[in-house]
């Protein structure tokens, strides 16, 4: 049953069924519909098509269970329908991962019980305000970047199905990346870890060697597969092993997966260092000889994952990081909180003081723009700034 109900003088309320409740009484979903069109209300006919046609889009969306009642839905709830009719359409298993991660850990247990329509912008910015403080949940800047784009497509969600008339979050300035010096390894810190590599297995050698002089992600590294991204190319007359950065090892719904890099600046193909490529060499070897000793044990398929494990499935993307975090404490190198990824801003910083150009460092980094990696090393870039001003300040003086 669908009927139209008068509320006003030019307004209406949809009313249609949708089955009945555990107590076997009728469940009965509303819409109400404001005309602002004087011409329109002075025609009958057109009127009543007009609200008839309304009914039906209503009626189908009830029925296709697409319908989100409005009253007094709280922020928790609108997230499961939000979940449900966008997240797991739009989204990849991955982005849909990490959103979740922030719903559960920052965002619904601030906002989870109020109603969507009684979110106000100062509640947000005080939100904001409490993950930058002197907490021990504290986020960095590109965290609380990332809770700020989940709360707002959400609320953007919410502005579009008619929930709420404008988006609270509008007007909160986006938080800014931290700008303070990474922690990074210097020339001689470098040295003495690629040292204390030599005498370590050969995949996490070739890892950690690989990801300190090509920058690449984490995953970029662990999906590096032996046939299809090694690529030989004659530069200047000389064979130059390139990887072509396709890929990444990632973790989605539980599981560890293999997706493609979608972005152009991201699918991007760099230059093995010379020195590392016997290293690739014997560790494909390795791969190749365990592969046919497995036999139908090979979980791999046609996958020869350079990094993969034993069996040929991908390796767990915090199986390196527990790695290189027990490598520096055993080495005595673990003074700087350096991580995996610290080795993909030290390959830049270290690129940079050799005067390699922001633009040549993102795209050797893969960034979507300029932007992102001007925000990531302005701290070194400032540094630089300075030392010039030194130098100039010199010459200036030498001049009588």
């Amino acid at each position: 049953m669908a009927s139209i109900e008068k509320r006003g003088a030019n307004s209406w309320r949809l009313v249609v069924e949708a089955g009945y409740d555990a107590n076997s009484k009728r469940i009965k979903r509303y819409k109400t519909i404001r005309v602002e069109d004087e011409a329109l209300l002075r025609t009958t006919k057109k009127l009543r098509d007009y609200l008839n046609d309304e009914l039906h889009k209503f009626k189908i969306e009830v029925e296709a269970g697409e319908y989100i009642a409005p009253e007094k839905m709280t922020f928790g709830a609108f997230v499961e329908e939000w979940r449900k009719k966008h997240g797991e359409k739009h989204l990849s298993p991955t982005v849909l991962d990490t959103y979740n991660s922030h719903l559960k850990n920052h965002i619904l247990p601030v906002f989870g019980h109020l109603r969507v329509d009684q979110i106000k912008t100062i509640q947000i910015v005080n939100f904001f305000d409490q993950l930058k403080g002197k907490r021990s949940h504290t986020l960095s800047g590109t965290s609380r970047r990332y809770v700020y784009r989940v709360l707002r497509d959400i609320l953007e969600r919410a502005v579009e199905w008619k929930l709420i008339k404008s988006n609270p979050i509008a007007g909160v300035k986006k938080p800014e990346i931290d700008t303070k010096e990474r922690e990074i390894f210097v020339e001689d810190e470098l040295i003495l870890m690629f040292q204390k590599l030599t005498d370590e297995p050969l995949k996490w050698r070739t890892f950690i060697e690989l990801a300190v002089t090509t920058g690449m992600r984490r995953g970029e590294l662990l999906a590096i597969d032996i046939n299809k991204h090694l690529r030989w190319e004659k530069i200047d007359g000389e064979d130059t092993l390139f990887i072509d950065v396709r890929e990444s090892v990632v973790k989605a719904a539980g599981q560890v997966i293999i997706k493609d890099l979608k972005t152009k600046k991201s699918r991007r193909s760099i230059a093995v260092t010379p020195e590392v490529v016997p290293l690739i060499q014997k560790l494909a070897n390795e791969v190749r000889k365990n592969k046919l000793l497995l036999g139908e044990k090979w979980q791999g398929e046609e996958r020869l994952l350079l990094f993969g494990q034993d069996n040929g499935l991908p390796t767990y993307p915090d199986t390196p990081l527990t790695w290189f975090s027990k490598f520096l404490k055993r080495h005595g190198m673990n003074h700087k909180k350096v991580t995996i990824h610290g080795l993909r801003h030290t390959y830049a910083t270290y690129l940079l003081y050799k005067g390699y150009s922001l633009k040549e460092i993102q795209e050797l980094l893969g960034h979507s723009n300029i932007r992102i990696t001007g925000e990531l090393y302005t701290h070194f870039l400032a540094e630089m700034n300075k030392r010039a001003a030194v130098a100039f300040s010199g010459l200036k003086k030498s001049v009588k």
